[in-house]
């Protein structure tokens, strides 16, 4: 990382030069602040069309201009936020502004202004750094710093909405009258500037219908689930071809492996991977993979690529280190099969939301009570939940531009509703007997297996997006030998 000088107030024409503390030049001479306006090419872009998505995201706005009629709405992308003194994480724009726009760009806000019967759409956001008073070059967020930014007008082209200096949006909103509401939690700045114009109620409302217009998915959407699916069964080929690379340093090779896949053919992971080797698999957000990865143990790798238009795939497969199960692993293994088979039969047009993990969770309770870690009978079991010492979640959420998208989305909208085509959701039944578990046979200890796979409702039934990637414990030996060449 270098060093720069930093303008004191860059939405300013004129500003003075505020010097980094500790930096290496004590400022900048007239004659360098001059040289530097001149002698650039122009490289505006023209004739640019626009995104895959703007047909869609002009569709989404209608339905929520129709939903809050005569209303301000204000949909922030958000800002960037500090890793470490003047390092930022990596931005990544707020699901509700992404879905209504197709942008991704930090500080940009989308406003839909009530005109008539309708709305009128505006994006705000940062222009091109300015190169008469140096922003470009002497700020730390200039074009020669982190990169150029389309101009207004090339976003316009891009979008198809009309965009404005964000620099300008705050004192706009201040003197804004009538009802108001702000997807809350994106942009602090924003919301200060509405603070005396909107409540928490309203707002909330906002983000419920937001969530809950996510539940079915567009062609487009589906498409880009299936390319998230489609690059993470390469993701996980790739992790299979180095697990002996992984047993010779740790689970971060298996991280590593996989992430380089994402940011190949995506964006990035859709969320921290998990990469379990042997007990850690029951610990079931476990993301610190620093662990061993050691022959005879299982790998539970639990990982999605998200697309360059942020859809993330949930995938995850229970796999034999050496590619081979042992007879107690098959046992257990085959067990979370037969419930995912169950759960992904369920899942059908008319069907109860809940029945997939009802279907799912009755195989388990089953299999616990046959190898008497439970006592039947097996309704007992379910009305008390008792098998959740073992299974522990549930049995599958949404998935979308989050990995558990629609989740503001009210009970009866989601978990108490009713599947429709167009929904995808995980399946993904697990078993976990905990390292220090005594209620269970020694052997059964420090064993987790999850299968899980992202389902798309059908007009007749579900389609596996992840059939791809092998599930039946002889498939997946099977699939491991042929990419090890064995």
């Amino acid at each position: 990382m270098t060093d720069e000088l930093t303008p004191e107030t860059p939405d300013e024409d004129e500003q003075p030069i505020k010097q980094r503390k500790n930096g290496l030049y004590p400022g900048v001479s007239d004659e360098l602040a001059e040289n530097m306006k001149s002698g650039w090419a122009d490289t505006e872009l023209r004739d640019l069309q626009p995104i895959e998505q703007a047909p869609n995201a002009a569709r989404r706005r209608a339905a929520l201009s129709a939903r809050f009629p005569g209303e301000r709405l204000v949909i922030p992308a958000g800002n960037l936020k500090t890793r470490s003194n003047d390092t930022e994480y990596d931005f990544r724009a707020s699901t509700e502004y992404v879905y209504l726009t197709g942008d991704q760009t930090d500080d940009s806000v989308l406003v839909l202004e009530p005109k008539g019967d309708s709305h009128e759409a505006t994006i705000y956001r940062l222009p091109r750094s300015n190169r008469e008073n140096g922003e470009f070059w002497l700020n730390g967020m200039g074009e020669l710093w982190v990169g150029r930014r389309h101009s207004l007008s090339e976003s316009e082209a891009l979008l198809g909405v009309p965009c404005k200096d964000v620099r300008e949006l705050a004192a706009t909103l201040k003197e804004a009258t009538g009802p108001v509401r702000v997807v809350r939690g994106h942009d602090a700045g924003i919301e200060a500037a509405l603070t005396d114009k909107v409540t928490a109620e309203r707002d909330e409302e906002l983000r419920v219908y937001l969530s809950e217009a996510r539940v079915v998915k567009d062609a487009f959407e589906i498409g880009e689930l299936q390319k998230a699916v489609d690059s993470t069964v390469r993701g996980f080929e790739d992790v299979v071809k180095v697990l002996d690379k992984a047993e010779a340093t740790s689970e971060r090779y298996i991280e590593g492996t996989f992430f380089l896949r994402a940011r190949v053919e995506g964006n990035d992971v859709g969320y921290g991977s998990i990469c379990a080797a042997g007990p850690h698999a029951t610990t079931l957000h476990w993301v610190r993979n620093n662990g061993e990865v050691r022959s005879g143990d299982l790998l539970l790798l639990d990982a999605g690529v998200e697309t360059t238009t942020l859809y993330t795939a949930d995938v995850t497969r229970t796999l034999p280190i050496n590619g081979r199960y042992t007879d107690l692993q098959r046992k257990i293994y085959d067990a979370v099969y037969e419930s995912q088979e169950a759960g992904i039969a369920a899942v059908k047009p008319g069907a109860a939301f809940r029945d997939f993990h009802d279907a799912s969770q009755r195989v388990l309770a089953e299999k616990l009570v046959e190898w008497g870690l439970l006592d039947g009978p097996v309704e007992r079991v379910l009305e008390l939940g008792l098998q959740r010492r073992w299974t522990l979640h549930g049995t599958g959420h949404m998935l979308g531009l989050d990995v558990h998208d629609c989740a503001a989305a009210r009970t009866e909208a989601y978990v108490n509703g009713t599947l429709e085509p167009g929904m995808v959701l995980t399946v993904e039944p697990g078993l976990y007997f905990q390292a220090d578990d005594l209620t269970v046979p020694e052997e059964y200890r420090g064993i987790g297996v999850r299968i899980e796979d992202d389902i798309l409702v059908t007009e007749d039934g579900n389609r596996n997006l992840s059939d791809g990637l092998p599930r039946r414990s002889d498939e997946v030996e099977a699939w491991m030998a042929g990419l090890l060449g064995k």
